[in-house]
């Protein structure tokens, strides 16, 4: 069926027709809406269709398994791949704002939405090498991204983010070349079939260890705070939102399903590699004045907490993890998108020289509270229930040195977004008339704020409809096993 096929024609055939209309703008955005709203409509569309449990599929060229290039996408790929919609359509629309825009580019559009293929269509393959492949498109798109623009600073973030990505990618590339070499297979259902001899264990972890960089866990992380904070407002929200999280969905593909019951080794050094990124990504945090810089190290804390998910081994926590991949996704876009809006009023992300959004933007306050107290994990928002299934997931797995550090690292994460709000909403302006600018384009960022602010109300205040989903989702993970 062609309908698995569409998380990356759809976005690719937009990015080829915004490319070709280059020269003439603005066909070109009218292009890149049209196919925004027709990737979101396909995302609704793939989670009604595999709702009922039956995943859809297509193999390429009608090669018989496990030979052709398949996809498939389950519970967990189709909502995944919603989310990455709905993460395109939002940064696009706030593009169309003056609030930090990526510089116009007649590549920008093209680019973006090229990244939006290779991220859905890694959530639709069902072999390893294909995912090497799309993730070789995310990287190509993502460092053209980053170098838009062309200041010194940037060019120097995309070399050091291009560099240390590699080492990932080569990772990547040979973790897969030796399994299929091992087991004569990279289709996953195939190689759900296969012995896991004490070789395949090595070369599992091999591969685990090229996602878990490409998610910006520890210790190879340094590529992520050294080149998001270098990114206009929407990149900075895309990037934020998606790529980590692509990362991270490789390593529960890989252990939570391909090789579900992998020997416990492998999940207990990812438990500990998830404890250590979540300690070092909030500590990173607390050190930081720069808005965005804050935010890129929390990025990382909270990728812990969905390895922390995974390590479990368990069906509980692989709800957990599902359902804290797509809170965060939007929690921390919009998030992103905030601190451009913050820049916007302010002219700095520095929060040291900002200060009295408070009484001057009170319902910039208010969006900014929604997804800052669900990254804290603050009741009833979506953060608090999806912290809460993964410490009932620990409890419950009897890791309580594990519990107590995510614990830990909640109270922290307070600190960092206190500290936000102090600096830049409720403290005076330095300057004592500062007074904030008009609001003359900034209804698509404010479209777009309080759109993702309110899908996290909805999830606090109604999260039996996604845990629902997650747990049906977790229960189908491995049942090749």
């Amino acid at each position: 069926m062609m309908l698995a096929a569409t998380p990356v024609v759809v976005p690719l055939a937009t990015a080829v027709l915004t490319a070709l209309a280059a020269s003439r703008p603005r066909l070109q955005r009218a292009v890149s809406a049209a196919g925004a709203v027709c990737f979101l409509l396909c995302g609704m569309w793939l989670v009604a269709r595999t709702a009922g449990g039956d995943p859809v599929r297509t193999v390429f060229g009608d090669w018989p398994a496990p030979f052709g290039i398949e996809f498939v996408i389950d519970r967990l790929g189709a909502a995944l791949i919603l989310v990455t919609a709905l993460m395109g359509a939002a940064t696009l629309l706030f593009q169309a704002s003056d609030a930090d825009p990526a510089p116009r580019s007649p590549y920008l559009l093209p680019m973006m939405h090229g990244l939006l293929a290779g991220v859905g269509a890694s959530f639709a393959t069902a072999d390893l090498f294909n995912l090497y492949v799309w993730f070789e498109l995310m990287l190509v798109t993502s460092v053209g991204l980053l170098a838009v623009g062309g200041a010194a600073r940037q060019l120097d973030a995309t070399l050091k983010y291009l560099v240390l990505s590699l080492v990932g990618t080569l990772l990547l590339l040979t973790g897969v070349a030796l399994l299929y070499g091992a087991t004569g297979h990279v289709n996953f259902e195939a190689l759900r079939a296969a012995s896991i001899t004490p070789v395949v264990t090595i070369l599992v972890g091999l591969v685990a260890l090229a996602f878990l960089v490409k998610a910006g866990a520890f210790p190879l992380f340094a590529w992520l705070p050294a080149s998001y904070p270098t990114l206009p407002a929407p990149l900075l929200a895309l990037f934020a939102g998606l790529l980590t999280k692509v990362g991270a969905y490789a390593v529960l593909r890989l252990l939570g399903d391909v090789f579900r019951g992998a020997p416990p080794v492998l999940y207990e050094s990812l438990g500990w590699v998830a404890a250590a990124t979540m300690l070092v990504g909030v500590a990173g945090a607390a050190c930081q004045w720069d808005l965005r810089r804050i935010l890129a190290f929390h990025i990382i804390s909270q990728i812990g907490y969905i390895l922390l998910a995974i390590a479990l081994g368990t069906e509980a926590g692989d709800t957990a993890a599902i359902f804290y991949t797509l809170h965060h996704i939007v929690v921390k876009a919009n998030l992103c998108l905030i601190a451009g809006m913050v820049w916007r009023m302010t002219g700095s992300y520095d929060l040291r020289r900002i200060g009295g959004l408070a009484a001057a933007k009170p319902a910039l306050a208010a969006v900014f509270l929604v997804p800052a107290l669900s990254l804290v994990g603050v009741p009833p928002l979506s953060g608090f229930w999806a912290k809460l299934l993964v410490l009932r997931g620990c409890l419950e797995a009897g890791r309580f040195t594990w519990l107590a550090l995510a614990l830990a690292v909640s109270f922290a994460t307070l600190y960092s977004m206190l500290k936000i709000w102090i600096e830049a909403f409720w403290k005076p302006h330095p300057q004592a008339h500062w007074a904030p600018p008009r609001d003359t384009h900034l209804a698509p960022a404010w479209v777009a704020t309080v759109g993702l602010a309110l899908i996290t109300l909805g999830i606090g205040l109604f999260p039996g409809v996604l845990i629902d989903y997650a747990a049906a989702a977790a229960a189908a993970l491995g049942r090749g096993r």
